[in-house]
């Protein structure tokens, strides 16, 4: 597949951490998701319904990060994949989580998690 929909930079506040500062006072998450899909009935048809509405998709990606917290962001990236995923033209989709304000004693720029999965 060699079209893709491609939503980065999206920010949310969630509580996820192994630490419980993280869970009591939260921090941002930026998510990048890439979809793999056929964008060719779409480009046909000009017709939303015809692809991934991203706008709904950003919507669904941001409640999972503001939703139920977990320990790790493999987890969470775990969730914002199923939810990819659960879009039917979607045939593989790629996330990759920062979590920009990480606990780590040392200067850092940021810490990811990316993964893939497909159909």
């Amino acid at each position: 597949m060699t079209d893709r929909i491609e939503l980065t930079g999206l920010r949310a506040h969630g509580r996820h951490g192994v630490y419980d500062f993280e869970r009591a006072d939260g921090q941002e998450f930026v998510v990048d998701a890439v979809l793999e899909l056929d964008l060719g009935p779409a480009a046909r048809s000009d017709l939303v319904a015809d692809t991934v509405h991203y706008g709904e998709l950003a919507e669904q990606l941001v409640a999972v990060v503001t939703g139920e917290p977990v320990n790790l962001i493999e987890t969470l990236a775990d969730r914002l994949l199923a939810v990819c995923l659960a879009e039917p033209l979607v045939a593989a989709a790629t996330i990759t989580v920062h979590k920009p304000e990480a606990p780590i004693p040392h200067a850092f720029a940021d810490v990811a998690v990316t993964m893939r999965r497909t159909r």
